[in-house]
């Protein structure tokens, strides 16, 4: 099991200071949201970039509807290069109630969902180079590899191989969302029931969803399952006991999630204290 860590304010200058304190306390990962409009996620991750050496890195979450999947494409990329390799994508339809309405972005969930499905398409064929042409329903490519302007500037190799890893959003246990699991790296799980409704997730959804990707993932790069949720620092036997049933259950990562704390010193005081410990 490893661990991470959510910033969850728009706060440029505080979200490097939580993350070099975050390395230092041995989490894995420090993660940063994706507003519509407010502080820049990916300058954020560049400037932490920079600044650490050994903590991965990324968004929770990117929403690709509402993002030109070469721009996208683009910052995660450079990310990868300046982190030496240290960045994750973490990808979803997004909430569309922090602002997509409102600047106009796409609010229908189905055309979310298939500008998300092309928006992967197109990064992971810039990422191979393989791509050239592109044509879907939203997104058109055209004579890509024949541009005079990328054959002066060729189009810059990734650190991570075969890609940088990509973490979506999936429904458990419905197809369509399913089946984008299995193309990708990982899954952020959410459980939605027959009726359409949400419910808690829990350590035998986890092992579902485990023996699910086991039996039907054909690519064979590694693969995670992540929770989010929330442990006292200051008792690890009830930490340990929050975590361990998931891990049990075939969960990789535990994202230490405090959305709604408004006080930077407690949040602080949280990451300082380190994550869960197993042992």
């Amino acid at each position: 099991m490893k661990y991470g860590f959510v910033f969850p304010h728009a706060d440029v200058l505080k979200a490097i200071e939580f993350a070099k304190v975050a390395e230092e306390a041995g989490w894995d990962a420090f993660f940063v949201w994706e507003p519509t409009y407010g502080i820049d996620a990916w300058v954020t991750l560049a400037a932490i970039a920079v600044q650490t050496e050994r903590i991965r890195l990324g968004t929770l979450l990117s929403p690709v509807s509402r993002m030109r999947p070469w721009k996208l494409g683009s910052e995660a990329i450079t990310l990868d290069i300046l982190s030496n390799g240290r960045i994750n994508l973490c990808v979803g339809l997004g909430a569309v109630d922090t602002g997509f309405e409102v600047f106009g972005e796409e609010i229908d969930r189905k055309t979310r969902a298939q500008l998300l499905d092309e928006g992967l398409d197109i990064m992971n064929g810039l990422w191979n180079r393989e791509l050239s042409n592109y044509n879907g329903k939203h997104y058109q490519i055209k004579n890509l590899k024949e541009c005079a302007f990328f054959k002066r500037h060729p189009q810059p190799n990734l650190i991570q191989h075969p890609r940088i890893p990509i973490w979506v959003v999936g429904a458990w246990p419905w197809k369509k969302s399913m089946q984008r699991v299995l193309k990708c790296d990982g899954i952020i799980p959410t459980i939605k029931n027959k009726q359409g409704k949400f419910e808690k997730i829990t350590p035998e959804h986890i092992f579902e969803i485990k023996n699910f990707i086991e039996e039907h993932r054909s690519l064979k790069t590694p693969f995670d399952i992540i929770i989010e949720g929330e442990t006292p620092g200051n008792d690890s036997e009830l930490a340990s006991s929050i975590v361990r049933p998931f891990a049990e259950a075939g969960a990789t990562w535990w994202i230490e999630s405090i959305w709604a704390s408004p006080d930077l010193n407690q949040l602080l005081n949280r990451v300082k204290q380190g994550p869960p410990s197993l042992e």
